[in-house]
């Protein structure tokens, strides 16, 4: 009887052993396969990352590419825009590329003082019978310095009215020098855009009133610059 007891706590002593080895091999089994699938999930959001990464990367080089393609064209339009021989007479100096014509057409700032400079010196001078009575320039609102004598930066909208200087001035003489000083608007570099003009009988000269304005374009930007790709 005693023998038989003893074999029943063996045998009862070998299956709570082979239970807790059971249960610590599953335990070991559950953090494996939960390592495992935490290691693939953060390998398989690596891969995508990357990709994603590479994919930005390409659409960089891609934009590289076509820019590096289209240089021998612009430089060919340069050469040709140098060669150009109405350009060259029209260059402000014979060491100025016939370029610079084009650049100083539509300049890249407001600058209306250097605009009032060039119509008072060149365009509305040397004229023979004519005399200047006045000459008005106006700073650009947003641009140039206000009212107040404030300075504030801003953009316009770039609908191309938004990027003008308006000017006016009274010009008297005879109605050749009159008609002079309109050719010579005509054929000014500078983009000039007439919105009104009056002419009046005044004793024995006829005066000239004319509102105008003139353009810029603001200078373009290049640069290059760091995108974040989040995860």
């Amino acid at each position: 009887m005693a023998e038989q007891n003893t074999a029943a706590v063996r045998k009862r002593a070998q299956i709570a052993k082979a239970n807790r080895t059971m249960f610590l091999w599953i335990a070991v089994s559950s953090a494996v396969v939960g390592a495992a699938v935490v290691v693939a999930y953060f390998l398989v959001q690596t891969l995508l990352y990357n990709e994603e990464l590479i994919t930005e990367k390409n659409k960089t080089v891609q934009v590289l590419e076509r820019n590096l393609e289209v240089i021998p064209d612009l430089e060919a339009q340069i050469r040709a825009i140098d060669t150009n021989t109405d350009l060259a007479l029209a260059r402000a100096s014979d060491e100025d590329r016939a370029i610079q014509v084009i650049l100083d057409a539509l300049p890249s700032d407001a600058n209306s003082l250097a605009l009032g400079a060039s119509l008072q010196s060149k365009l509305l001078s040397g004229v023979e019978g004519l005399r200047l009575d006045s000459l008005q320039v106006d700073p650009v609102i947003g641009v140039e310095t206000l009212p107040d004598g404030s300075v504030v930066d801003a953009s316009g909208s770039g609908d191309g009215s938004s990027f003008a200087i308006t000017f006016q001035f009274t010009v008297s003489g005879t109605p050749t020098a009159l008609q002079q000083v309109l050719n010579r608007l005509e054929r000014s570099i500078r983009m000039i855009d007439i919105e009104n003009l009056r002419i009046e009988t005044q004793a024995n000269s006829q005066v000239m009133t004319v509102n105008a304005r003139a353009f810029y374009e603001p200078a373009k930007s290049l640069m290059l610059m760091d995108k974040v790709v989040p995860r």
